[in-house]
């Protein structure tokens, strides 16, 4: 009945879709996301956009660009409209609960994609499986470093999922007790991540791998490790699955692998969601999605 009565009304006012549908009215989905200057969120809120137009659903995606401030001031506007369900990709897990609360408060139905919040309840956290793709990071790095050596981590603390990334990777070194994390540092954009790895390697010229929390920053300490000549040396591990990343993986011999999200059936799950939601079905409070690996030899899940 929703879907019927917003498609024709779609239709009547002769709506382009812009993010599906221009500027969501007191009906519909609001999706605040984190940015749209990496291709995961690009492939994220294209699958949105794509899920929203064959669901006949209002969507209004608007793009933190990383800024907690920018966040809020997005999810208020979409207070005001009267949005039905928020989707929101946490700028700062733990920053991001007044504003969640604040919509819950309005009544609004919040669905966290990809990055979690942290200490509060929301209706459905659909994401990558980050814990268990950390795992598979770790057991990757020790077979690609001879299960022994010295290892750094590049992180974006301030994320959950990424926190979940780099717990699930130490966790595995726990099963390796001769490799040793020297080193954990952030280094949130490619600019940054290079700069850390630059420090690490000149701390640690003896280090064996470095995992990249992202795909970014896996490719920044790529080009640190060529620049300071240990190419026969460290290996690296990132994590998204991005083109660039994979095709470094297949021509690159210091990125020996990737673990791949799905950002394109993160999206459309997400909607799905939001839609049952709206139409009074209960969902899963949790929605894993299992990441795969890819190396050299191929990609497995």
């Amino acid at each position: 009945m929703f879907r019927s009565f917003v498609s024709k009304s779609l239709l009547a006012a002769g709506i382009a879709l812009a993010g599906f549908a221009g500027p969501a009215s007191a009906e519909g989905i609001g999706a605040s996301l984190l940015t749209q200057q990496h291709p995961f969120y690009i492939a994220l809120a294209d699958a949105m956009r794509a899920e929203a137009q064959a669901e006949g659903v209002p969507l209004e995606i608007k793009i933190a660009n990383q800024d907690l401030n920018k966040q809020f001031a997005d999810v208020e506007d979409f207070i005001t409209k009267g949005v039905d369900v928020l989707i929101i990709s946490p700028v700062d897990s733990t920053g991001v609960r007044t504003v969640i609360g604040r919509a819950q408060k309005a009544g609004i139905k919040v669905i966290t994609v990809d990055v979690p919040a942290k200490n509060v309840e929301v209706t459905s956290y659909v994401g990558t499986d980050n814990y268990a793709g950390g795992v598979k990071a770790g057991e990757l790095m020790a077979k690609m470093i001879g299960d022994k050596g010295k290892v750094a981590i590049i992180d974006y603390p301030m994320v959950a999922s990424v926190v979940a990334r780099t717990d699930g990777f130490k966790k595995a070194m726990e099963s390796h007790p001769d490799i040793e994390i020297v080193a954990q540092q952030a280094g949130i954009t490619r600019s940054e991540a290079l700069t850390t790895a630059q420090n690490i390697l000149q701390a640690h010229p003896d280090l064996d791998g470095i995992f990249g929390f992202g795909d970014d920053a896996a490719l920044a300490a790529a080009s640190a490790v060529a620049s300071a000549g240990l190419q026969d040396q460290v290996k690296v591990i990132g994590f998204d699955g991005m083109k660039e990343a994979r095709d470094a993986v297949a021509s690159n011999p210091v990125m020996v692998g990737v673990i791949a999200q799905y950002p394109d059936e993160m999206g459309k799950v997400a909607v799905e969601t939001a839609v049952k939601v709206m139409n009074g079905e209960e969902v899963a409070a949790e929605q894993p999605i299992e990441p795969g690996v890819v190396t050299k030899d191929g990609e497995t899940k």
